[in-house]
């Protein structure tokens, strides 16, 4: 193999002279002290390589020795990856000894010694091609689908699987004969290179499934589908991680993997301490037996930081392609562009926008690309959602990061400083957010199918008056009370009744906390006709106190279980509120 000498070291940057050929993206690893430190190549001139060291590069010396892999980053994907904590580069970090992780550690990310109940799925003779499957095994009542290895080119037949019973994940369960002729021996582990998109699938079409979850601003007001894009900018204290929370728990996704790229130690904290005590809606077990936590806080090392995404990225494509539904949070992607401006400065690229690099656009639209429905070779569908967070600095929504991100993404859920001062939560702006699925003839059929052809227009009808009721409120903060007409008082209420009732959520209420489609349906169908209701006030106090004691009575409803006594005699009472005023 390849070896390389240190001729300079700059921060995490590292000069080596090397005396053999070496490719962009491998892996190296650097002798200093004892250690070896994990190096990633990005720029190669001649002899000289440049390589970025995942770890701190302190009392690292010129002539320190270099050994290459020939390998680029990879992960190691396997079955038992659920419930664990991982670090960017896939380390164990349960397995790590200690308050901080030493430099040079790493772990194996799979247990090789667990036992597994594989069952298979082809036979001998069946003609496979990569990624198809050849078995399955049950990890936390999840079925995982044990498939060809993802490089394997061509054709191969299968020469022999072994019979249903119990395996270690290095064991060798099938044999494989290629076009060549050549016999492949096959076991559960799968490695593949992060940076690179798994294309094993047949097609890709644009995605029209609604994902539900149960978050009423969003599946009312702003759609996400399933093999969607969205992302959730905001500044410090909106409420971004518990809109998450909420996500990652009532979704309808199998997988739920969450990557902490860069985010600061507390943040991280938070996600270890709260994700392993949160409730699975769906199963009634906890959300950890479904979830994969990879963390990278803000004091590791850039490149680390960077990895960490595309580690994410990987791993869910993997789930992928077994046919499952999975949701990946990504909190936050300003802390990986800041990673990728970081590194482009050291390589003295020429900066764009506030020194990001120059292709951050096609980084985030790459990244972004990743994600989506697809059709497996098998007929299968699986999908990644991806939603990622924005943390713009002072809440500026202007600048690169969330204008590039809004460029590729399809949904976008605008937090604002101003709606959580008045905590009104979630505080999501519902003027500046959209979903661009609103506007695919695709997600309109399955909206036809699954609720009403009523639903897209009843929602773009209260879209229009929330935008109303905002410019009549700026009316009203200049001429005083008095000064605009009552029915300027009556739109901008029923503007706020829309807010208070659907768009205003509880996370911590049991009742509230997640809605039901069907009750969705029930509350937008309300609120819409209450708007369209002419009500003839004498006074503009009268508006005042008659929507005041409407929003009262439907909050009250919405801590109601659904159908429940409570909840029909809340209902019975907006009905008598609306009579008496028809």
């Amino acid at each position: 193999m390849t070896k390389g000498t240190v001729s300079g070291v700059i921060a995490n940057m590292v000069t080596l002279s090397v005396d053999g050929p070496v490719s962009q993206g491998e892996i190296c690893y650097i002798e200093t002290g004892g250690d070896r430190l994990m190096a990633e190549v990005i720029k190669v001139v001649g002899t000289d390589v440049y390589v970025q060291v995942f770890e701190s590069t302190r009392g690292l010396k010129v002539g320190a020795q270099a050994d290459f892999t020939g390998r680029m980053l990879e992960v190691k994907l396997a079955p038992g990856m659920l419930s664990k904590n991982y670090d960017g580069l896939q380390n164990d970090l349960d397995k790590m000894d200690g308050v901080f992780l030493k430099r040079g550690q790493y772990t194996n990310p799979l247990d090789e010694d667990r036992i597994w109940d594989f069952t298979p799925i082809s036979k001998v003779g069946d003609e496979v091609i990569s990624s198809d499957w050849l078995g399955e095994v049950i990890e936390n009542s999840q079925k995982l689908k044990i498939m060809v290895p993802f490089q394997m080119e061509g054709k191969a037949k299968v020469k022999k699987i072994v019979a249903a019973g119990q395996y270690k994940i290095t064991d060798v369960i099938a044999v494989l004969t290629d076009e060549k002729g050549n016999d492949i021996e096959v076991n559960m582990i799968q490695h593949w290179p992060v940076k690179f998109a798994m294309t094993n699938y047949k097609q890709k079409p644009r995605p029209f499934k609604l994902l539900e979850t149960g978050v009423r601003t969003i599946d009312t007001f702003n759609p996400i589908v399933e093999g969607g894009t969205g992302f959730i900018p905001g500044p410090f204290g909106t409420g971004k991680t518990v809109l998450q929370h909420a996500i990652s728990k009532q979704a309808e996704a199998d997988i739920v993997i969450i990557a902490a790229c860069g985010e600061r130690a507390n943040e991280v904290v938070e996600i270890f301490t709260e994700f392993p005590e949160l409730d699975d809606p769906h199963t009634g077990r906890k959300l950890m037996e479904r979830t994969i936590i990879i963390a990278n806080t803000s004091n590791m090392p850039v490149a680390a930081r960077e990895a960490s995404v595309y580690t994410a990225m990987t791993m869910a494509e993997y789930y992928r392609a077994m046919g499952l539904r999975v949701l990946l949070m990504a909190d936050s992607t300003s802390r990986w562009a800041q990673a990728l401006r970081e590194m482009s400065n050291r390589m003295e690229e020429l900066p764009g926008p506030d020194a990001f690099p120059m292709d951050l656009s096609a980084l985030i639209s790459n990244f972004y690309g990743r994600a989506g429905y697809v059709y497996l070779n098998n007929g299968e569908v699986g999908s990644i959602t991806f939603i990622g967070t924005v943390s713009p600095a002072g809440g500026n929504l202007k600048e690169p990061v969330t204008e590039n991100t809004k460029k590729v993404a399809r949904c976008f859920y605008a937090l604002e400083q101003d709606r959580a001062d008045k905590k009104r939560y979630p505080a999501v702006n519902p003027i500046d957010s959209y979903s661009k699925y609103l506007e695919y003839p695709e997600f309109a059929d399955y909206i036809k199918q699954r609720i009403n052809d009523q639903w897209i227009p009843k929602v773009l009808k209260l879209k229009t008056r929330m935008q109303r009721g905002k410019e009549i409120a700026e009316q009203i903060n200049i001429l005083g009370d008095d000064g605009v007409p009552v029915d300027y008082h009556e739109t901008f209420w029923k503007s706020e009744i829309i807010d208070f009732v659907i768009l205003q959520q509880d996370a911590f209420d049991e009742v509230d906390a997640v809605t039901s489609l069907e009750r969705q349906e029930e509350i937008l169908d309300l609120i819409t006709e209450i708007c369209e209701i002419d009500f003839k006030f004498d006074h503009f106090q009268d508006v005042v106190d008659y929507f005041k004691k409407m929003i009262n009575v439907c909050k009250q409803m919405n801590y109601s279980v659904y159908k429940s006594e409570q909840y029909n005699g809340y209902v019975a009472q907006i009905r008598e509120m609306l009579a008496a005023h028809k």
